[in-house]
């Protein structure tokens, strides 16, 4: 997981709470807020964000989901669709904010009250405002914890969930944020414990949702009544690459959004008017997946208002805890505005209830996701249009049903998948500290100490779930169960000149489908970048390789051309496939992942399955490799540099030049013609990352580079662009002392 932040929170203008606000307003207001100054510390996390699959979602601890849409996050998603994708044009955004809301009657104080406990609500920002009430703790562990069911994944924990699982907990009883001043204004707590695990996973068919878990536990004395749950969400679609917020006279805007109901998927949607030029025609969508409760005992509701306003009687701002539980648990019987001219800066609340009464210590869950899909066509608003976004919800829900396929809340006799009722293998064989690659089975070279009694338990049940409590004929209902292809093998990179070899491994050539607990592997897909602009997809399928088999699937091509054993750093790969013929030096131009797909399923109406491209994505950069001899001559290029080289950037500090034929420790020094020192550079080739340059530079992933090169931006010891003329170079080879020199010339 990311780095906890001990950070200073934006203290934010305090808005209006009973009045209208209109474009205009709400737009300078949001270039006040991201000028503020830093003014509060506090145990607060909101550097996670889902990103496994195709929906970038922020995720906090303390019931808030996005980033805010604020200047310091901007590198991060906040609900971004589709995340993972090289073309800007559908690089989305959905929502700056959305909150968890509870209501019930009772609570702490033992009254029989209304009360709903908010994470965000219309027109504030920040702790010390009214509406923020739900807090973390002062401890610095009490942060959102990682973890992923992908066995090659250095996260990866047999109890997990998903691809990517974020875990927080959070409550509404503290009356003062812990470890500040701050008062919680006008909060009154339910007494509401909240465990909170999101969920999301990086399959073709379901990489563009992810799914939120809440359970709430009464800790309060009392009982409390009548709950109902819900999310409150200020959607804007909007691309930040075509109208963006972050600048003033951008083009975004708040007001020119619609909203909807689709009352057959328990969803509410939202989505740009016109599309923004074809950069914003997309969908946001909440969606209603279930609860602890049995569906037939509660009911799904829908409502929207403007932003702050409180002046129409049929779709206003709820300002007191009697309106916003009146808003929880009812939709209203007017039309919801859908046509041109409703468009506005509409916020929606999706919620579900009753879910009963709760005693003191006692529980109960209710489960959202929030998907996003593109237009299906360019008509208005229709279910036509909308059927990606169906499409994707209901894979949410199918993941949520998992083993109850009708929905029912029953597990019914032929719903039980994991139901042969035996030994399988060597299940009672296995013992989870003995399994040294933790992918739930027993392999060649691992001990094998089992207790052999005959009996299938918790730990050695190999073939799913293993560690989960998942058996076979359990009777309970297992949930988050989805079709699966075999894992993506673990996969090496080594950029050379000219050159990218793959190294990976044949780890998913064992694995056992969760479903028919066959060995279904078929073979590797080798994906690269696109190699021509016209490409407008996100990769380039450079090769495939399958078993030679009988199937016709693939190519029967087998793997004796790509057959290659070598360990590498300590670790065994199994096959090669070099990629040449390449440009040296070009950031961001080259990544590669290797894919593994299955034979199908024909039984179950499945086609054959491949794993996610993003799995295994490395971004790497050809180039000289290190050498250690004299007479190598250690040369630059681009010489002479003519500024705005084809691979440069916009700005002066995204500029490039590459020493190459570098030892593997060196000290580069950089002189004009006058002798005076420009700058010193350190390379080491085993930890160079690009750090001396900020086009090589990237928050969203890493690089892997030749190690006999370093790259320069061409930015002065001093923090100064260099100027237009002829500099000299000297390179010392740190291991022998010898010392060579060169020239390059900057032309701007």
């Amino acid at each position: 997981m990311k780095n906890q932040f001990f950070v200073f929170i934006s203290i934010i203008l305090l808005l209006s709470l009973n009045s209208s606000i209109f474009g205009s307003d709400r737009d300078s207001l949001y270039q006040e807020l991201v000028k503020k100054k830093l003014s509060k510390t506090a145990v607060d996390d909101y550097t996670h964000y889902h990103n496994v699959g195709n929906l970038g979602l922020t995720i906090t601890n303390y019931g808030l989901l996005g980033n805010g849409y604020l200047t310091a996050l901007k590198d991060q998603p906040s609900c971004q669709y589709k995340y993972q994708s090289n073309l800007d044009k559908e690089k989305v955004e959905h929502f700056s904010y959305a909150g968890l809301w509870v209501g019930g009657t009772g609570g702490m104080n033992g009254e029989e009250e209304t009360l709903v406990s908010t994470a965000i609500i219309d027109g504030v920002f920040e702790y010390g405002e009214a509406g923020f009430e739900f807090t973390n703790t002062a401890n610095a562990d009490d942060v959102v914890k990682e973890r992923s069911s992908i066995v090659t994944s250095s996260l990866f924990d047999p109890m997990a969930i998903s691809h990517q699982d974020f875990i927080c907990d959070f409550t509404d009883k503290n009356l003062r944020v812990p470890g500040t001043e701050i008062d919680l204004i006008d909060h009154i707590p339910l007494g509401l414990d909240v465990h909170f695990e999101s969920y999301s996973w990086n399959y073709s068919y379901a990489d563009a949702f992810v799914i939120l878990n809440y359970t709430f536990k009464n800790v309060s004395d009392y009982p409390i009544k009548d709950i109902y749950a819900g999310l409150w969400v200020d959607p804007s679609v909007a691309n930040m690459n075509y109208t963006s917020i972050y600048e003033p006279g951008g083009g975004f805007s708040w007001y020119d959004n619609l909203n909807g109901f689709d009352k057959d998927y328990k969803m509410g949607y939202q989505f740009d008017f016109d599309g923004d030029n074809g950069f914003a025609e997309s969908y946001f969508g909440l969606r209603v997946l279930g609860s602890s409760v049995p569906e037939s005992n509660y009911n799904v509701f829908y409502d929207q208002w403007q932003w702050t306003s409180t002046a129409d009687p049929d779709f206003f701002m709820p300002s007191t805890d009697a309106e916003r539980y009146a808003k929880l648990s009812s939709t209203p019987a007017a039309t919801i505005p859908n046509t041109e001219l409703d468009q506005a800066s509409w916020v929606m609340l999706v919620s579900l209830g009753s879910l009963g009464d709760l005693a003191p210590g006692d529980s109960v869950n209710a489960v959202f996701a929030i998907v996003c899909g593109f237009w299906a066509n360019e008509g208005g608003d229709s279910q036509t249009r909308r059927e990606n976004l169906r499409v994707n919800s209901e894979w949410a829900q199918i993941a949520y049903n998992g083993e109850d396929v009708d929905g029912d809340g029953k597990l019914d006799p032929n719903e039980d998948l994991n139901h042969n009722g035996v030994l399988d293998g060597d299940e009672d064989l296995y013992r989870a500290d003995l399994d040294l690659n933790g992918n739930g089975r027993w392999d060649l070279g691992e001990s094998v100490f089992g207790d052999e009694d005959g009996h299938l338990d918790i730990f050695e049940d190999s073939y799913q779930n293993f560690q989960r409590g998942i058996q076979d004929s359990n009777g309970v209902i297992d949930r988050y169960i989805l079709p699966s292809p075999p894992p993506s093998p673990n996969l090496k990179v080594i950029p050379g000149n000219g050159q990218i070899a793959l190294y990976w491994d044949n780890f998913p050539e064992d694995y056992r489908d969760p479903i028919t607990r066959e060995k279904d592997f078929e073979g590797y897909r080798i994906y690269s970048a696109p190699k021509t602009y016209q490409n407008q997809s996100d990769a380039t399928l450079l090769a495939q390789f399958d078993e030679d088999d009988s199937l016709a699937l693939g190519y029967n091509t087998g793997f004796q051309a790509i057959q290659y054993d070598t360990l590498i750093d300590g670790k065994q790969y199994n096959y090669r496939f070099v990629d040449d013929k390449l440009a040296n030096g070009w950031p961001g131009q080259y990544y590669y992942s290797v894919t593994s797909f299955d034979k199908g399923n024909p039984e179950n109406n499945l086609a054959s399955m491949e794993s996610s491209i993003n799995e295994n994505i490395t971004y790497a950069i050809p180039g000289a490799t290190v050498t250690e001899k004299k007479e190598d001559k250690i040369y630059v290029y681009p010489n002479p540099y003519k500024v705005n080289a084809l691979w440069d950037g916009s700005g002066p500090r995204d500029r490039l030049i590459w020493f190459a034929n570098l030892p593997e420790k060196a000290t580069i020094r950089i002189y004009s013609l006058a002798g005076d020192l420009i700058d010193e550079i350190k390379h080491n080739a085993e930890s160079y990352a690009g750090n001396d340059a900020a086009i090589l530079s990237s928050s969203s992933h890493s690089t892997e580079f030749s190690g006999g090169e370093h790259g320069w931006d061409l930015i002065s010891r001093h923090d100064q662009a260099i100027a237009t003329g002829l500099y000299l170079y000297s390179v010392k080879n740190e291991k022998t002392g010898d010392v060579k020199t060169g020239k390059f010339l900057v032309v701007k």
